[in-house]
C-alpha cells in the first residue's frame, strides 16, 4: 500500500481505540508508519482523514449486510434479520457508534468534521434502504433517503444508543421488530377502532 492507503487504515484502528476525540496526528502517524506531511498532503487535514476512515468503517459495516439476509424485502422477517446482524455485531461495531456520538455531541467544537460526516448520511441512508426492501440503491429517489432512509436510519441509531448506554436492557432483535409490528398496526388501525385519546380499545 502507499502512504494514503497507510494513512487511511492507520486513522480506522485510531478510531477503533480512541475515537475522533482522542486521536491525534502522531497516533495516525505512528499507527501508519508514515509521516506527519503525508496527512495534509494526501487528506488536507487530521478531521479530513478520520472522516474518511469513519465512513470506511461504516462502509465495511454495510457490506456485511449486502449478501445473505432472510427474508423478501420489506418483510417483517427481513427487518428481524437485518437486527440480529447488527446486534450480533455490536461488540465489534461499538467503537465505531461511539466514536460519532463523540461528534455528534460535541456539538460545534469541531465543525469542519461534523459537516464532512453530515455530507455522507445520504450514502448511509439509501445503504440503509437497499437491505431492508430490496430496492437497488440507484432506483431510489431524494424522497426515498428524506423519508424512508431517514426513518430507518433513527431506528438504526437508536437500537445502538440503547446498546452502548446498558446492553442488559437493549431490545432484542425480536423485541424490536415485535415493537415495529405494533407500532405499524397502530397507525393502520381505523379510527373508529380507537378511544378518544388515540388509545387502542379493547
Amino acid at each position: 500500500m502507499g502512504h494514503r492507503e497507510d494513512l487511511l487504515e492507520g486513522a480506522k484502528k485510531c478510531l477503533m481505540e480512541k475515537g475522533f476525540v482522542r486521536t491525534t496526528a502522531r497516533d495516525i502517524v505512528s499507527a501508519s508508519g508514515t509521516n506527519l506531511a503525508s496527512i495534509g498532503y494526501h487528506y488536507g487535514s487530521k478531521d479530513a482523514l478520520l472522516a474518511e476512515a469513519f465512513i470506511g468503517l461504516m462502509e465495511e459495516w454495510g457490506a456485511v449486510f449486502q449478501d445473505g439476509l432472510a427474508g423478501e424485502g420489506g418483510s417483517l422477517e427481513r427487518f428481524r434479520a437485518l437486527w440480529e446482524g447488527v446486534l450480533a455485531q455490536h461488540e465489534k461495531s461499538a467503537p465505531v457508534w461511539a466514536a460519532s456520538l463523540e461528534v455528534a455531541l460535541g456539538r460545534d467544537q469541531r465543525p469542519e468534521l461534523r459537516a464532512m460526516l453530515a455530507a455522507s448520511q445520504a450514502e448511509g441512508r439509501r445503504g440503509l434502504i437497499s437491505m431492508l426492501t430490496g430496492t437497488p440503491e440507484d432506483e431510489l429517489d431524494e424522497r426515498d433517503v428524506r423519508t424512508l432512509g431517514s426513518f430507518y436510519q433513527a431506528l438504526l441509531n437508536g437500537l445502538m444508543i440503547q446498546w452502548l448506554f446498558d446492553p442488559e436492557s437493549a431490545a432484542t432483535a425480536e423485541e424490536f421488530t415485535e415493537g415495529m409490528r405494533r407500532a405499524a398496526e397502530a397507525m393502520t388501525r381505523p379510527q373508529e377502532q380507537t378511544g378518544g385519546g388515540g388509545r387502542p380499545t379493547p
